[in-house]
């Protein structure tokens, strides 16, 4: 990853006299998905707003696909997609009239059938969006931020209120865009679909980057005790260890090679995750 998509440096926003945004610095590189993770109230609106043209801020260097978003003209809309939370429903539309109307926008839009099939949604181009389901309608959603062939791709809380295997759905399609070279910044409170699809990870806490790595190295997730567990007619044991293979094979020793009980755990991402947004609260 060399080609940086988005550069963000002393990056702030104020609401009144309260400093609601201080970013020290933040960069995404091309092909990447990069996650950006913080409670409500962090700041993580505000910032991929700020990125995605759509709020000014009050200082700082923003460059995202080569061009500052606060005065990027029309060319530069075209190369950045962006799925909201909360979009505006076009009920009496089928799934084919709203593609087709948002496609008429631009000058080289992706061919209509095609983007109903990388979605999904080509069993459904008939259907009123009133009648889809809840990932029916955010497959819909993504399809509009990709009609006009973005190269880089904002996705805001994408898969609330998924069920499980329309989420899993979900992943395959986000999986199958980054593949075809679309860089992706995703907004998520799902700590497991962070750890599934993202390359890298940044926590953001009271407005400030706390931390930016992959999923398994984020905040020295890589470094922290792992807890060995077993149990036998005394009970049950928990050893941290810093070495957990050492002590599973002396425990083997002991138990004559087979281990009663026998579990290895590292923390979580969502531990770790917790953790960091705990001490930065």
């Amino acid at each position: 990853m060399t080609e940086r998509v988005i550069h963000a440096r002393d990056v702030r926003k104020n609401y009144g006299e309260r400093r609601v945004l201080d970013v020290a610095e933040l960069n995404v590189y091309k092909g990447e998905i990069f996650a950006l993770l913080g409670p409500n109230g962090a700041g993580k609106t505000t910032f991929t707003e700020i990125l995605e043209g759509l709020r000014d801020r009050d200082g700082g260097e923003v460059t995202v696909l080569g061009a500052d978003p606060a005065t990027a003209g029309a060319a530069w809309r075209t190369g950045v997609g962006v799925v909201l939370q909360d979009s505006q429903d076009y009920a009496q539309l089928t799934v084919r009239e709203i593609l087709t109307h948002f496609a008429s926008l631009y000058a080289d839009a992706r061919d209509v059938d095609d983007l109903l099939h990388a979605v999904g949604l080509h069993e459904h181009h008939g259907r009123r969006a009133r009648h889809l389901s809840g990932g029916q309608r955010r497959r819909l959603d993504v399809a509009l931020g990709l009609v006009g062939r973005p190269e880089l791709l904002f996705l805001d809380e994408p898969t609330t209120g998924f069920d499980p295997e329309v989420r899993r759905q979900f992943w395959e399609l986000i999986a199958d865009l980054r593949a075809q070279g679309t860089t992706i910044v995703l907004t998520t409170h799902y700590l497991d679909e962070a750890e599934h699809l993202a390359d890298r990870v940044a926590v953001l806490a009271g407005g400030r980057i706390v931390d930016i790595d992959t999923p398994a190295r984020l905040g020295g997730r890589h470094l922290a005790k792992a807890v060995v567990g077993w149990s036998d007619e005394e009970g049950a044991h928990h050893l941290e260890t810093d070495d957990p293979t050492a002590a599973v094979l002396d425990l083997a020793g002991r138990y004559g090679g087979s281990v009663p009980g026998l579990t290895v755990v590292r923390p979580s991402l969502e531990d770790i995750y917790l953790h960091m947004i705990g001490e930065n609260a």
